[in-house]
């Protein structure tokens, strides 16, 4: 494993050195029967142009043809609730290195819409990237250029929670319930959301009673899910969120599992999720630690109109280099899918 690490390390700092190799293509299919919409980054002929979407501004070449770079996909599975864009410059790196990028919109679980944010959407995120893949097969100007046998997966905070799903890992809404009846002050964002924050005040009392009424009604469920796709064969669980996953259904990961970490996490404290999937899996690969980054270490940009408690769980810690630990994140991830599915 020493071995792997190393070799990562140095092509990602190769990765860093070189320019880019190709423009980067956007396109954006709407739903259809079976998939959500979904977003796709790519190498491409054309030159690239200022794009806007929301708040977000950057340079692709829209509905340009695509070349066939290097003919491997990986998914993207976005945080919640959020969107395709807070990934846009992690998608310019794997294009850079010739790879296509498809970022499902999960329903009901997105910067437009999030009634379903939790378990309720944990349970279709993952057959949604299956559906994205599947529907990219279907697309002939996809079909042509890509390969699916080995398909590559990258997913943050719920994202991550997807990203372990897919590496074989089974929840339940009932193991999130004991981890939070028992570690409810020490892991509280996870159990309360951005809406609540303990303070150490007289108030903290009545939101802890609210929160344990809440999620006891709520997280009943002891249905384990699962979700593998045979397809994907590499994947990258940032910051993932953990808690309530049967660590031994991650023993041995049904594909290449990466973790990415962040020591100042406020929103998934470490020790009870990226950690504990380390602490247990074999097989896993700590790509890489961020021993200043918060939660929003892997988003990037980060949206510009952050405001209220999600600002205070997304924001960079003041010791926090983004210029320099974002590249770094960055080509670790696409070094470690380079050594995974361009064998």
């Amino acid at each position: 494993m020493n071995l792997v690490r190393r070799s990562i390390t140095v092509l990602a700092a190769l990765l860093l050195s070189q320019a880019a190799r190709a423009s980067m293509g956007l396109a954006e299919l709407p739903a259809d029967a079976t998939s959500g919409p979904v977003t796709v980054f790519y190498p491409a002929e054309a030159a690239e142009s200022r794009v806007e979407r929301g708040p977000f501004h950057f340079a692709a070449a829209a509905d340009a043809l695509p070349l066939a770079g290097n003919r491997r996909l990986i998914v993207i599975s976005h945080g919640s609730p959020s969107s395709p864009w807070v990934h846009t410059d992690l998608a310019r790196a794997l294009v850079d290195a010739g790879f296509t990028v498809a970022m499902p919109e999960h329903e009901g679980d997105n910067a437009r819409s999030h009634p379903d944010s939790g378990p309720t959407s944990w349970k279709r995120r993952p057959l949604e990237v299956s559906r994205a893949i599947d529907r990219l097969v279907r697309e002939p100007r996809w079909s042509r250029a890509l390969d699916f046998d080995a398909v590559g997966m990258f997913g943050m905070s719920a994202g991550g929670h997807t990203a372990l799903v897919l590496a074989g890992g089974r929840w339940s809404p009932s193991r999130l319930l004991a981890h939070c009846q028992e570690h409810l002050d020490e892991d509280f964002h996870t159990c309360a959301g951005p809406s609540f924050a303990l303070s150490g005040g007289l108030l903290d009392g009545p939101k802890k009673a609210v929160v344990r009424t809440v999620i006891g009604s709520k997280l009943a469920d002891p249905t384990s899910y699962g979700h593998v796709d045979p397809r994907i064969s590499a994947i990258v669980a940032g910051v993932p969120f953990a808690a309530d996953f049967d660590l031994e259904s991650l023993r041995q990961p049904a594909a290449a599992l990466a973790i990415v970490s962040a020591r100042r996490d406020s929103w998934l404290v470490p020790r009870f999720h990226s950690d504990a999937v380390l602490a247990a899996c074999q097989g896993c690969l700590h790509l890489l630690d961020l021993p200043t980054g918060g939660h929003g270490a892997l988003i990037s940009p980060l949206p510009p109109d952050l405001s209220g408690d999600v600002r205070s769980l997304v924001a960079d810690p003041p010791a926090f280099r983004r210029d320099v630990e974002v590249p770094k994140l960055n080509a670790a991830v696409t070094a470690f899918f380079r050594q995974r599915l361009l064998r």
